[in-house]
């Protein structure tokens, strides 16, 4: 008799132990919902996978404001920029293949690949596409201020001048990404988008992912983007990511994305199969470029890592002890937040419809703590206290700026006279009209603004898009008292 109770007791005590351990998934909901009202989000869905499966799902809130319709788990989103470590999964891929070498040159595959100094264009390697070290600073006017197609943009990197050394640092960089969807299209045959969709996408059963945004209309259970503006949360135009869309262009839901999730926390395994031999995949994962506190999150303030670092596609932090890989995803009005513990089999999927909504931290934190690592931390409450701060802060430098402005001053020249067409290489171009005491800027054909005299041959005005707020436009007036150039929020044009 006492050996058939200690058999079962042996039987027992695993599930009995599971029992104690098991986190309690009511309290995580009721967390995560919390945190979706603190931090006014319309819609949030989040998956949390670990050991193999999907332990939680759900979705919260509304896909728009003022409409019905629920977010759920197939809601659709833009993932942005988390796209960037399925571009480098499609690249380790033809690694594997021995169709590219991450030590080739960028110009063996785009000849006509050319930057701003020869040294670098001809230096520049593979890898080098996928580790924000090339010396070239931020590029996002190439589409966030103009619509010009992928290799135009690509074109126009020539002029631009490096910001600091080549491999001496990290600026984050998304076109060297889109470049990278080229590298891969000249070693595949196909291109980018139907790479990943052939090798990632259908293998993986993500059957609500698009690579890029133009394939995601019609599609029905999207959500909306908003943004903050003047403490009214709006609707916004969904940005246009297509031509850079091995950098942030993919839509996809958490169902979908926590099985991108579950493949990458097992070594690139799906079932039987793999999508990368094991040696890629620990590549990809490598700690390659460290990163400056300037060009990481707020979030490190209050996390305090020892190390910060990017791999190919992931940024990288220790946390108790542990190696976290990341990354957030930030387009207008939608956000994402991919994040994975490796050694203890946890990842966190999650996507957002409020602009810059920081919850998302919060929630992969917190997450790691409830399912695997233990604590109680309200990283929800901290993280808002942080970003209230900075926010008051940037505020505040806003209202200083303001201050600074000479009460009634004008012009120096009619209004006229800083009428015209105002072109640059690189920037494109701005027509500017005038219209009684008001100058109509037209960007690019892209966006546009009006402004009145703010400060002598300084112009301000909102733009048409509420959520790009107030346009700044300082005017240069040569020895010949001719208007010679407009800076428009930091980019110079010549005037024609």
């Amino acid at each position: 008799m006492k050996f058939f109770k200690s058999l079962l007791f042996a039987c027992l005590l695993p599930a009995m132990l599971m029992a104690q351990t098991t986190p309690d998934i009511k309290e995580f909901d009721k967390y995560v919902q919390q945190a979706v009202t603190d931090w006014h989000v319309p819609g949030l869905a989040i998956a949390v996978v670990k050991d193999g499966r999907v332990i939680f799902a759900k979705g919260y809130g509304q896909r728009e404001l003022g409409k019905p319709g629920n977010v759920d788990t197939q809601t659709i989103f833009g993932i942005a920029s988390t796209t960037k470590a399925l571009t480098a999964a499609c690249a380790a891929m033809l690694v594997d293949e021995g169709k590219l070498h991450w030590s080739d040159k960028v110009t063996d595959y785009l000849p006509d690949f050319q930057l701003y100094d020869p040294y670098v264009t001809r230096e520049l390697t593979v890898s080098d596409l996928f580790l924000h070290d090339s010396g070239i600073g931020n590029t996002d006017y190439l589409w966030g201020t103009m619509n010009i197609s992928s290799d135009e943009i690509l074109h126009r990197m020539r002029l631009v001048k490096p910001q600091y050394g080549f491999r001496a640092g990290f600026v984050y960089q998304n076109i060297f990404y889109m470049a990278a969807g080229k590298v891969i299209e000249k070693a595949s045959g196909m291109p980018w988008e139907t790479f990943v969709q052939k090798r990632i996408f259908t293998p993986l059963k993500m059957t609500r992912t698009v690579p890029v945004f133009s394939k995601s209309k019609g599609m029905p259970n999207q959500t909306a983007a908003h943004v903050k503006v003047d403490s009214t949360i709006i609707v916004v135009e969904k940005d246009m990511t297509d031509a850079i869309a091995p950098a942030g262009g993919v839509w996809s839901c958490v169902d979908d994305m926590a099985k991108w999730v579950n493949c990458m926390l097992d070594s690139s395994k799906y079932g039987n199969q793999r999508l990368l031999k094991p040696e890629s995949w620990a590549r990809l994962l490598k700690p390659q470029t460290f990163v400056s506190q300037e060009e990481f999150y707020p979030t490190a303030r209050i996390t305090q890592p020892h190390w910060i670092t990017y791999g190919m596609g992931w940024f990288q932090q220790d946390y108790k002890g542990q190696k976290v890989d990341f990354h957030t995803g930030s387009l207008g009005g939608l956000v994402a937040i991919n994040g994975m513990i490796v050694d203890k089999k946890i990842g966190v999927y999650v996507l957002a419809n409020l602009d810059h909504a920081e919850v998302r931290h919060a929630l992969m934190f917190k997450a790691f703590d409830y399912f695997a690592l233990g604590g109680d931390r309200d990283w929800s409450k901290e993280f808002q206290t942080l970003y209230n701060g900075l926010r008051a802060k940037g505020e505040k430098a806003e209202k200083d700026y303001e201050a600074k402005r000479v009460m009634d001053t004008h012009p120096t020249l009619d209004i006229k006279s800083y009428a015209g067409t105002y072109t640059d290489p690189l920037y494109g171009s701005v027509v500017i009209t005038a219209t009684g005491d008001k100058l109509s800027l037209d960007i690019n054909k892209f966006l546009s603004a009006e402004a009145t005299c703010w400060n002598y041959d300084t112009f301000r005005g909102p733009y048409a898009r509420k959520e790009y707020g107030k346009v700044t436009a300082t005017f240069s007036v040569d020895e010949f008292g001719k208007v010679s150039t407009v800076n428009v929020d930091g980019l110079t044009f010549a005037k024609q």
